[in-house]
């Protein structure tokens, strides 16, 4: 990458050690909560009244597949069991319940009404790789908009520049993650 990707916070990257968490998985954490703080920085700079748990996210963006160290064969296939067994998993190694969530609900945000927190996650998740979900971004724009009283189109103005900024290194993020795997 043409820069220095942030750390896992230090909680998880000890629980990636204890949990002998294979390199992909440890190269992919690395990547959605370095994806995670570019989000919260962004949006703490566009959005001044948003109220959420900035340590949060990005907590939860750093360790939200944490359950595929049970489940190794969903770290290149696809599967949902690792979301079932992480938070258990998280809270096993002493997490609080609150911010081992994130290892369930990162794959909820269709079936589930989440916290701004849990979009913010989910949405890390997918645009680390340069994926837009239309979807999941109106989620996360009508929050913003209930939130904070900015009609829906600004938000949807000031979240679009920033989620294309990030998205258009998904190949070079892509490519890290292989190399380093």
């Amino acid at each position: 990458m043409s820069y220095e990707l942030r750390p896992l916070p230090e909680t998880v990257q000890r629980l990636c050690a204890d949990l002998s968490a294979p390199n992909l998985l440890v190269a992919h954490l690395t990547l959605v909560h370095d994806v995670s703080v570019d989000l919260v920085v962004g949006l703490r700079q566009k959005f001044h009244d948003l109220e959420f748990d900035e340590a949060a996210v990005c907590f939860g963006a750093g360790s939200h597949d944490i359950g595929k160290v049970k489940h190794p064969n969903e770290l290149t296939s696809p599967g949902s069991q690792h979301e079932e067994d992480g938070p258990a998993l998280l809270q096993e190694h002493g997490i609080e319940q609150r911010l081992a969530r994130f290892a369930r609900t990162h794959g909820r945000w269709t079936i589930e009404v989440l916290a701004i927190e849990d979009l913010l996650v989910a949405l890390s998740d997918a645009i680390w790789k340069g994926q837009r979900i239309d979807e999941l971004e109106k989620q996360v724009i009508d929050t913003i908009s209930r939130q904070t009283s900015i009609e829906e189109w600004e938000v949807f103005s000031e979240l679009d520049g920033l989620l294309e900024k990030i998205a258009s290194q998904g190949d070079e993020r892509l490519a890290w993650q292989r190399s380093n795997g």
